[in-house]
């Protein structure tokens, strides 16, 4: 028989293969599940060892942990096999990307190998991964549950309030997304602004015009805008004024009309600055505050607005509140290790005084 003929034979009889599955299937119909559809992937080429791994070892866990095929040329990837698996795999290659871009890699840890992992946790517990903006600089998906879940609103209410710890995607999504309404001309430009309040020290009369003075508060308003953007874009933008970066105080008397608008470290306004702020709100647009209650900068942390007005407006139609926490944190897992210490430490002072 020649070899054409045997494959044709083994093609027509029902004999089971599929370990990986545990089913018992015809190897026809093995084929054609992994020839029924294909992604290609381009692998940015400083990021070729740490995707296909040491010795191209990912690409073999790659094929152990999903039903596909991976088929390596140059720094291109082709991926055969069903569209639900493909995308776990495609989802999980371009969050390691976005990662190395913004230096989140952990020591001694294959981080291609655990986005993998991450992305099965995201599949059981039925996540969509919902891409927010797509750029030449960055593309950006949902992490967690509930990132996935405030991205959806950000694109649907009109006030919105995000509160949760340091790391958790509270601003950077909130950029995100209108980085990308402003993109697909929803709205006519993006106004992000800050409190400027100093982080428990005093740095005294700062040198400079008015704008270098606040722009070190500002900072990393800049610093969301340029990872979502390309520079150059971005400047263009800043100076036709479709993105504004602005101190609140600089809110007052304004009436915000078609526009994204972002009030980042809430926690350090006081209610009647927040008022002030959601009241500038006009037609077309959407309002985005976000803060962190337990790291309030002011001499008097009573005097936080934050949790004061959500408390009175949570109940208003068209207004949300997304409360992130730390498993939403997609920082170093250092970061989450540290705010559960400080929440344990706290909860055990809280305790101690109630007793007394």
């Amino acid at each position: 028989m020649q070899p054409q003929e045997l494959i044709w034979y083994l093609l027509k009889i029902d004999y089971p293969l599929n370990l990986k599955n545990k089913q018992l299937k015809p190897i026809s119909e093995n084929l054609k599940d992994l020839t029924s559809g294909s992604s290609i992937i381009n692998i940015d080429n400083l990021n070729v060892v740490e995707i296909f791994g040491v010795n191209n070892e990912n690409l073999n866990f790659f094929e152990d942990q999903l039903p596909v095929k991976v088929f390596q040329k140059g720094n291109q990837l082709n991926i055969k096999g069903e569209k639900k698996y493909r995308n776990i795999l495609r989802n999980a290659i371009l969050k390691t990307q976005q990662d190395l871009k913004s230096n989140r890699k952990g020591n001694n840890i294959n981080l291609m190998q655990e986005n993998l992992k991450m992305q099965f946790l995201n599949e059981n517990d039925k996540i969509r991964n919902l891409t927010v903006t797509k750029t030449a600089k960055l593309d950006v998906i949902g992490k967690s549950k509930m990132q996935n879940h405030y991205l959806d609103i950000l694109q649907k209410k009109k006030i919105i309030f995000a509160v949760g710890p340091a790391g958790t995607g509270k601003t950077f999504l909130a950029v995100a997304a209108a980085v990308s309404q402003l993109l697909d001309n929803k709205f006519d430009r993006i106004i992000l602004s800050r409190p400027a309040v100093e982080a428990g020290e005093k740095l005294g009369f700062l040198p400079g015009d008015l704008k270098e003075k606040v722009d070190p508060y500002l900072r990393p308003l800049y610093d969301s805008l340029y990872d979502l953007m390309p520079s150059d874009i971005a400047a263009r933008k800043i100076e036709s004024t479709e993105i504004e970066i602005a101190p609140l105080a600089f809110m007052r008397g304004r009436t915000l009309n078609n526009s994204f608008v972002i009030l980042d470290e809430a926690q350090n306004a006081t209610h009647t600055q927040i008022k002030m702020f959601l009241t500038r709100c006009g037609k077309n647009s959407r309002m985005v505050v976000t803060g962190d209650p337990s790291q309030i900068d002011l001499n008097r942390k009573s005097n936080s607005g934050l949790l004061k007005s959500i408390k009175i407006l949570e109940k208003i139609d068209d207004v949300e509140v997304v409360e992130l926490g730390s498993k939403d944190i997609v920082r170093d897992e250092m970061v989450t290790k540290i705010i559960n210490a400080y929440d344990s430490y706290d909860d055990r002072i809280k305790d101690l005084f109630d007793q007394k």
